[in-house]
């Protein structure tokens, strides 16, 4: 039995997410059993857990944690109290070991918002099934938890069309 690896997508470059996808789509292609989740999404906004869920790739988005960069006067307190709900509902997952590969989307950003701990982060993804491959997106990622991982790819942006006034398209940046 093989060990999962822990892959990283981080920096202030596009993609992040859109590689994660691009992977779980792979991994049911090759009959693995994929699970994806999201934090700071909103349901119902984004496609890409619709998609998915067609390709019978589980998904969850945890649309009650909001980040604090879009939604600012969001009470601290109760965005950790969300997200304590949401790793019991994954330790559960973990419980079941069913799955091959998970992606958690934004995960990082929970760390690199100060709303959850880099030691939490860490022993939260140590305590999951050793054969669990896992993958991890979002700006911020801290030493440990690049000390950690077993990939790490760091996306820089070099240009963007916000730059130059333009606004976000539907289908090619949301």
């Amino acid at each position: 039995m093989r060990n999962g690896l822990v892959h990283i997508y981080t920096g202030e470059g596009k993609g992040k997410t859109t590689t994660a996808i691009g992977m779980a789509v792979r991994a049911k292609s090759r009959g693995l059993n994929t699970f994806f989740a999201q934090f700071f999404k909103e349901k119902n906004v984004g496609g890409e857990t619709i998609l998915l869920n067609t390709l019978d790739i589980n998904t969850v988005i945890f649309d009650q944690i909001k980040s604090p960069f879009f939604h600012p006067n969001n009470d601290k307190e109760i965005l950790q109290s969300e997200i304590k709900k949401a790793f019991s509902y994954l330790a559960n997952i973990f419980k079941e070991n069913k799955f091959d590969l998970m992606i958690l989307d934004e995960f990082i950003c929970l760390i690199s918002t100060g709303l959850l701990s880099e030691k939490d982060a860490l022993e939260f993804l140590k305590a999951r099934p050793k054969k669990l491959e896992i993958v991890l997106t979002g700006r911020g990622a801290t030493p440990k938890l690049m000390k950690y991982a077993d990939y790490i790819t760091y996306m820089q942006k070099i240009k963007h069309p916000k730059d130059a006034g333009i606004k976000a398209r539907k289908g090619i940046e949301i």
